[in-house]
């Protein structure tokens, strides 16, 4: 179990539910709670059915912590409610890049498994393959606008920043999501952060 499990649950436990602490739509959902922590067994199942391997901080926290509920937006999804994405070439059009749903148990490409639920088409993944593997993002399936990575280096790193905002009064907005952006590689089609 990673170290940062038990200061994350202390965190957590000293946040209660305030209507519109976050300023952002769907934390009425969640109301600052968690869900049932998920079994090995469960997240090991998962990984078999979709042929991937969960990234050890997420998997972590789904184990150790909670299995849904309290996160920013409406709620940390429930593993059997997590969608498989790959991400889309940019666009000719916009220059932005969208995502598709992954179906199967495997499709070609780095894959992105939605782990919390922003609203209509937004999405806030968690890289589970490639050289994005356990880094956040914040993108739009649609691709009205670029994904923006996180500068956490992992699930728990990003949580914990939200949980720490919280804990001061910040928002959502505050949470400081974005590094440089993405761009492909034109030869290798790989996916690495801009300086």
């Amino acid at each position: 179990m990673d170290s940062r499990i038990p200061r994350l649950r202390r965190k957590l436990a000293r946040i209660s539910y305030a209507p519109s602490r976050s300023h952002s739509f769907g934390e009425e959902r969640h109301r600052f709670s968690l869900g049932p922590r998920l079994l090995e067994a469960q997240a090991a199942a998962f990984e078999a059915e979709h042929d991937v391997k969960l990234p050890q901080p997420y998997r972590d926290f789904l184990v150790h912590v909670g299995g849904g509920g309290a996160s920013p937006f409406y709620g940390l999804i429930p593993l059997e409610g997590c969608t498989l994405f790959t991400m889309n070439p940019k666009a000719a059009d916009t220059g932005s890049r969208g995502f598709t749903r992954a179906y199967g148990p495997t499709r070609p490409g780095h894959l992105f498994l939605h782990v919390i639920e922003r609203g209509c088409s937004d999405l806030v993944l968690v890289g589970v393959t490639g050289p994005l593997t356990g880094r956040m993002l914040i993108g739009n399936a649609d691709g009205f606008w670029d994904p923006n990575v996180s500068s956490a280096p992992d699930f728990l790193g990003w949580y914990e920043r939200w949980l720490d905002h919280m804990a001061a009064g910040q928002d959502n907005r505050a949470l400081g999501l974005t590094s440089p952006r993405l761009r492909a590689h034109p030869n290798r089609h790989r996916l690495t952060p801009t300086t």
